[in-house]
């Protein structure tokens, strides 16, 4: 890879700084942020959302960083964009994941570019397993992921008129780098803004036996920008517009590695997401706390490969229409969201040869009821609409409802049990945008049918926290398209995700430490999933165990240790053999200094896979190279040892 982009890019930044640099001296600047006696405590907390204190921890780099501390999520695939996540087993196409309430659907290649996040942008990342409540929007059949972007509110300290972030950042393994400059303030009384540039420029990196692995070099670029009014003390707006880039050289199936029938080829990928959000919450009204989501997201890929140029691309443009009202000891939410696909595939000159067009409308209405002190009920209705003109001519139509149930009871002040029932339904969709010349649909095809249940508790005590799950969702006419031929996408039976949750924290002083333990068991009809097999289902996986400590040393030094190990999978069974996904077990540790007492100047040290440990995740594609005729066809390993330095100023 050409290193000149180095220099440009550090040169860009140097300059760009030093614009901020003089904007922010001729701004209103308070005294340094001190820390409240409160915030001397470590903040590492287990549970189903991931904050940006972790993130800049570890500096996440990928989809992978961000959900490396949830048990119940995995990612692999290599490089970023390649990388697939897998909830409760099940794979993210049966997930409905959102960016601040702009859907992502669809799919351009597999899985390549689906879910793309710039960690640099999160406030936080948030996890809803199991089939969703009415409000986690359609089709949302194995749960959801809710990333929200942060606000120019959250980068500005308190008196700050206008400030800015130059963050830097050195990966060992990759010889790659990192620079991201933000500019945020506000405006006037009503409006603030906020401005994201980054970059990323990595080599392939190596594996834990110190051997390249071709093809996950990458060129990352991203221009985030937001701007919000508090129009009155009643209303905000935001708009947000974000635009992400990836290229390199990617193997023609970018899920498997480079070899002699799968070549390396030049791949790029470009997503851009438009989001407007509306509130409305009168202060003295109970009934009205309204909430309106717009948003249009479009991800492009460009693959130069072995029949020449081809574009695939998805597009969705949606609305959410929402209200809340208070209603003594209910909490009424209801409202209406639609939601437009198209994918389109064609070779360059003409990119509209082969299109899907499909759409989604629903009603839903949630309730929230304080039946008693100790007693809170949850009950939710959805209906849902789905059409979808094929690329074959053929018209689908599906509808239904969805109902969810749910119970937390307060046993005592510090135990409470939970329970909960949920349904979900999801029409036949668009299609993967690089199978529309290659694949077609079934005539017979059925809506998916999903519901998972679920019981637990949760137990706090002073700093103690002990919870537990056990879940059972099951997919019933779920939509895939087997491997061999034809190439056809059908309702291939019963999906079964089932499993168990354990998890503990204990947080004394600056001390927090933590254990979580999660099982899992994924079947289609009986049989145990692969991804090779599988593609677009879920994958089987190895019990999980994760583990952290975090101490604040003193207000300006933290340090900590994470640890994430996988058993074996011994003898799973696929169509053409058996095969063994070995276990492994990964250590990373990160120290945070804050030089100046404050957020002014910020060292990050992250190594990342402390023992250099080679392995294969289980989220990525099984080694089926044992098997004759089957050479080629495994995933990429995971880096080995890497040292991450990085460097914040905020000026």
């Amino acid at each position: 890879m050409q290193h000149c982009a180095f220099r440009l890019s550090l040169l860009g930044s140097l300059s760009f700084s030093a614009l901020l640099f003089t904007i922010t001296c001729q701004a209103q600047i308070k005294e340094p942020l001190e820390l409240s006696s409160s915030e001397v405590t470590a903040r590492h907390e287990q549970g189903d959302s991931v904050d940006a204190e972790q993130l800049q921890h570890y500096q996440a780099a990928d989809l992978q960083d961000v959900f490396e501390s949830s048990p119940e999520v995995s990612v692999g695939g290599g490089p970023g964009v390649a990388q697939k996540l897998y909830l409760r087993g099940l794979e993210d196409t049966l997930l409905n994941v959102t960016i601040d309430g702009a859907n992502q659907p669809g799919q351009t290649f597999h899985h390549t570019g689906r879910i793309g996040i710039e960690p640099e942008l999160l406030k936080r990342a948030e996890v809803q397993p199991g089939t969703g409540d009415a409000t986690a929007g359609p089709g949302a059949l194995g749960g959801a992921i809710r990333f929200v972007t942060k606000d120019p509110d959250d980068l500005l300290r308190a008196g700050e008129r206008v400030g800015a972030l130059v963050k830097g950042s050195y990966f060992s393994n990759a010889e790659g780098f990192k620079s991201s400059n933000s500019l945020y303030g506000r405006l006037d009384d009503v409006w603030s803004a906020m401005a994201v540039v980054t970059y990323q420029d990595q080599n392939d990196y190596q594996d834990g036996n110190g051997r390249s692995v071709l093809g996950t070099g990458a060129r990352q670029q991203l221009g985030f920008a937001k701007v919000v009014g508090q129009l009155t003390d009643e209303q905000t707006l935001r708009v947000a517009y974000e635009r992400r880039t990836d290229e390199g050289e990617r193997s023609q199936r970018p899920q498997w590695i480079p070899s002699g029938f799968n070549p390396l080829y030049p791949l790029e990928t470009e997503r851009e997401t438009l989001t407007l959000n509306y509130g409305w919450n009168p202060m003295d009204n109970d009934l009205l706390d309204v909430g309106v989501t717009a948003y249009h997201t479009s991800t492009e890929l460009q693959q130069d490969g072995r029949y020449g140029l081809y574009i695939g691309d998805t597009r969705s443009a949606g609305l959410d229409v929402r209200n809340t009202s208070e209603l003594g000891a209910h909490r009424l939410t209801y409202g209406i969201d639609y939601r437009d696909d198209q994918t389109r595939l064609g070779p360059d000159g003409d990119r509209n040869l082969d299109e899907e067009n499909g759409d989604v409308l629903g009603f839903y209405v949630q309730d929230s009821y304080q039946v008693t002190r100790k007693l809170l009920l949850g009950m939710g209705l959805r209906y849902d609409r789905y059409r979808l003109d094929d690329r074959d001519g053929q018209r689908f139509s599906d509808s239904g409802a969805s109902p969810n149930a749910s119970l937390r009871y307060n046993l005592t002040p510090e135990l409470a049990l939970l329970a909960s029932h949920a349904r979900a339904l999801r029409g036949v969709q668009v299609r993967d945008a690089f199978k529309l010349d290659a694949a077609g649909n079934d005539a017979d095809l059925q809506a998916e049918k999903a519901r998972t249940n679920e019981v637990g508790f949760e137990y706090r005590q002073g700093g103690l926290e002990l919870s537990g799950k056990v879940y059972d969702t099951r997919i019933r006419d779920v939509i895939c398209d087997p491997s061999g031929r034809p190439n056809l996408y059908v309702n291939g039976g019963t999906l079964k995700s089932q499993g168990v949750l354990l998890q503990s924290a204990y947080h004394w002083q600056q001390l927090s430490v933590g254990l979580s333990y999660h099982h899992n068991d994924v079947e289609l009809d009986g049989n145990e999933l692969n991804v090779y097999e599988h593609n677009g289902l879920g994958t089987t996986l190895g019990d999980t165990w994760i583990g952290f400590a975090d101490y604040r040393a003193t207000d300006r030094l933290s340090y900590g240790w994470q640890g994430r190990f996988v058993t074996a999978v011994d003898s799973l069974r696929t169509g053409v053999g058996t095969l063994d996904k070995p276990g492994y077990g990964v250590h990373d540790l990160y120290a945070q200094w804050s030089v100046l007492g404050d957020d002014r100047l910020v060292l990050n040290m992250t190594l990342k896979n402390l023992f250099d440990k080679q392995y294969l995740d289980h989220a990525s594609n099984e080694d089926f190279e044992s098997i004759p005729g089957y050479e080629g066809v495994r995933g990429s390993y995971e880096p080995g040892r890497e040292l991450r330095l990085g460097v914040t100023l905020r000026l």
